[in-house]
């Protein structure tokens, strides 16, 4: 008979999901972020999955993972190191082991290490790591999942195949015995997706209670433990990933400002998920369109901003690069229009599922002629939500294309929201020319407001007819126009409307330290997390480290060049080979440091305390 194992209280967890693209690793990491989330623990994620749809089988190049890290603290990283690592096969413990803490605990799926699977894992032969001397370090906990699934499953008439599907359901049940954790939440995200398919529906909650039963009642397990519930501040959340973050930005945009709300897209990973979001939400008169290719889709969009919508089309790189010329159409026809680019590894196809901050500089400079458009960035999941709606208000309230910048890091991680109400959101004006003045005899499209913006008169209103199109536009007239000193005037004023926003945006602030010292970090988007944390840590030991965090790039914040002035050095960590330190050094003369890394995978703190600690010696 067994007894109660012991509980023991933990402060955080870092836990990473491994197996074949197959295994469903990504299903049960975001159910058990889902159950965390539930219980009001703090926690950040890093899915991490192959290119190909169906990766090889068995080998490296296939494995998926997914890192979840859950505190009782305010967190904002996944976590640089596992304590706990499900490895289904041997391909998934090669690939993560070295990510795994000293003494952390291996849960090994031992069908997933005969012969076939260390071969394909490039093992020598005659190796299996479960059984030599190269995991003393780790705690291994050896679990037949796959034939204590098909036994949970044996009196359901399905084949092993079908079976076999529903062994991450047990290893997930496994998990919360451990956690001493609900299965109910599961179990209604199961009954919601298979209700209409019986067999499936039942295989996975047997095989979700039998791996919750398999802990309870194996006396070699003898401990369970609990992470207590975080101190947030006071609200409702949720568990959100990034990309439904900026799908619910741009449904409240759509909402505040009273426009309809278009999307015309291509599919590309990692924004292919807003497209699939917002189709979801007709009911808010949302209107998505999947055109045949990336130029399609940016023109159509055009057409709905020229028409009177919030205008909107999403890409990553790759497809920036193909609507770079219908980009600068829009910045020429001065409507609203929002590009959001969800930043992946280049160039070329690069690492279509790989993360990096890689077209910072295609989103300053990457269109032909001078074509100056807003940048702003988001940094966090639930930080996507604000920075789409800002980039809205920014284009309508000042009749340009705006340049979203997420990256696949933000888009694919989750972390707990608190969404606000629909009245904590500041308005969104909008205003329409729809009349003439008393002193108009007709139109005039090019005539600006004290923020540099044109006119949004939409086609078909009576009398305010006028001429659109990529030509060079005389100046208040808005007739084509070839003459050499209008030319340079429209190029400077479109340059000064831009730079007008920086009067329209919150001055920059320090995240944390002190307004002058020895060292600022200067990070933008997906960097924030582990720059924060790192900066802080320290702090702690008494540092003079400050970290500010750009949402605006372009124009920066009025005051940012004084910051920069205040501190003794400037250290700019960026997930690229150096892009946002060429703009800062051009427009502050600052002699800023850069840290770089370009290999796919975001910053850990302990590679940024080290170089931080180098500077301030």
């Amino acid at each position: 008979m067994s007894t109660r194992p012991k509980d023991t209280i933990l402060k955080n967890v870092v836990i990473k999901f491994a197996g074949d693209s197959g295994d469903g690793m990504q299903l049960t990491g975001s159910q058990f972020t889902n159950n965390t989330a539930l219980l009001g623990i703090d926690l950040a994620t890093f899915p991490d999955f192959p290119a190909e749809i169906r990766a090889p089988q068995g080998t490296l190049p296939g494995v998926s993972g997914y890192q979840l890290h859950f505190s009782s603290d305010h967190i904002f990283t996944p976590g640089d190191e596992c304590d706990v690592l499900v490895a289904m096969n041997a391909a998934a413990l090669k690939t993560n082991l070295k990510s795994l803490k000293k003494g952390g605990r291996i849960i090994a799926n031992l069908e997933g290490f005969d012969s076939k699977n260390l071969r394909l894992a490039n093992y020598p032969d005659g190796v299996n790591p479960l059984d030599d001397s190269s995991l003393l370090n780790y705690d291994l906990i050896r679990v037949d999942v796959t034939k204590l699934t098909r036994e949970a499953l044996k009196e359901i008439p399905m084949g092993a195949k079908e079976r076999d599907r529903a062994k991450n359901m047990f290893v997930l049940g496994f998990l919360y015995w451990m956690y001493n954790r609900s299965l109910d939440s599961t179990i209604q995200f199961l009954t919601e997706k298979f209700g209409k398919k019986p067999d499936i529906l039942e295989s996975n909650i047997r095989a979700l209670r039998a791996g919750y039963n398999y802990g309870d009642t194996t006396e070699a397990f003898t401990t369970t433990y609990t992470v207590a519930k975080a101190k947030l501040e006071p609200g409702t959340y949720r568990s959100i990933m990034g990309n439904q973050a900026l799908s619910y930005g741009l449904i409240a945009a759509s909402e505040k400002s009273g426009l309809p709300l278009y999307l015309g897209s291509y599919p590309i990973t990692p924004a292919s998920d807003i497209l699939h979001e917002l189709s979801r939400h007709k009911a808010f008169g949302v209107r998505t369109f999947q055109a045949e290719d990336e130029i399609a889709a940016i023109t159509s969009a055009i057409g709905a901003s020229y028409g009177g919508c919030i205008g909107v089309t999403t890409t990553s790189g790759p497809g920036m690069a193909l609507k770079a010329e219908a980009m600068g159409l829009a910045m020429m026809l001065e409507i609203p229009l929002l590009i959001c680019d969800i930043q992946r590894g280049g160039p070329s196809t690069g690492l279509p599922t790989k993360t990096e901050q890689s077209d910072l500089l295609q989103a300053y400079y990457g269109r032909n002629g001078e074509s100056p458009m807003p940048v702003i960035s988001a940094s966090m999941p639930s930080d996507c939500f604000e920075v789409a709606y800002e980039a809205v208000r920014i284009a309508i309230q000042h009749m340009t294309p705006v340049i979203l910048l997420s990256d696949g890091y933000i888009a694919n991680g989750a972390e707990p929201w608190k969404f606000p109400n629909a009245e904590q959101l500041p308005p969104i004006e909008v205003k329409f020319k729809t009349a003439l003045r008393q002193d108009e005899e007709k139109l005039e499209p090019y005539l600006r407001d004290e923020k540099g913006a044109r006119p949004w008169a939409i086609p078909g209103t009576p009398g305010l007819e006028h001429r659109i199109g990529g030509l060079e536009k005389e100046n208040i007239t808005g007739n084509v126009s070839y003459d050499p000193e209008n030319h340079e005037l429209m190029v400077k004023l479109r340059q000064e409307k831009v730079d007008k926003i920086a009067d329209y945006i919150p001055l920059q602030k320090l995240d944390s330290g002190p307004e002058k010292g020895d060292l600022l970090v200067l990070g933008w988007g997906s960097t924030f997390g582990s720059i924060k944390t790192a900066v802080s840590e320290l702090q702690k030991e008494g540092l003079s480290i400050s970290h500010a965090h750009l949402r605006y790039i372009r124009p920066f914040p009025k005051n940012l060049g004084q910051i920069l002035k205040n501190f003794k050095q400037v250290l700019i960590p960026e997930l690229n080979n150096g892009q946002l330190i060429k703009i800062i050094r051009d427009q502050y003369f600052v002699d800023a440091i850069g840290y770089n890394k370009i290999m796919g995978i975001p910053f850990t703190r302990h590679e940024l305390i080290q170089k931080m600690r180098e500077m301030v010696g």
